[in-house]
């Protein structure tokens, strides 16, 4: 019996919204992780990117659970010595709230071209407002 594995043209991709008011954000991000990978489809391939399109809202007002608000730490570094920036998650949130459910997306996709083209399917708000209604996105409870 043969493998049957699905081509581009035959999967079919949804689009998803996902509220992150008042939910924990380690939990959000599996949960989105895993509906770009397509992980919830039977016809799931780990060599394919079959998941679907998800827009996150109200990223601004994700909960951190214990005192990472303070105690976590984001970094990057700029490629020179000594280059090494540091964000607490706090100061994150006051200036880019976006990028924090982002990054711990991006932190539970392969480390791939399979995986960037995964995370080019995200779509993070800090708002409740999103411009993808043209694409009627499900509603989704996490």
């Amino acid at each position: 019996m043969k493998t049957q594995f699905p081509s581009a043209k035959s999967i079919e991709r949804a689009w998803h919204v996902v509220d992150a008011e008042d939910q924990v954000l380690g939990r959000v991000a599996t949960k989105v992780a895993n509906l770009l990978m397509g992980k919830h489809k039977p016809t799931y391939t780990p060599f394919l990117d079959t998941g679907d399109h998800v827009i996150v809202i109200n990223a601004a007002k994700v909960r951190m659970t214990g005192a990472k608000e303070d105690q976590k730490f984001y970094r990057r570094h700029s490629g020179y010595p000594g280059g090494l920036k540091e964000t607490s998650a706090r100061k994150m949130r006051a200036t880019y709230p976006e990028r924090i459910v982002e990054l711990a997306v991006w932190g539970m996709l392969p480390k791939s071209k399979l995986g960037k083209h995964m995370y080019k399917k995200l779509k993070v708000y800090g708002g409740g407002q999103h411009p993808h209604e043209a694409q009627r996105p499900v509603a989704l409870e996490v």
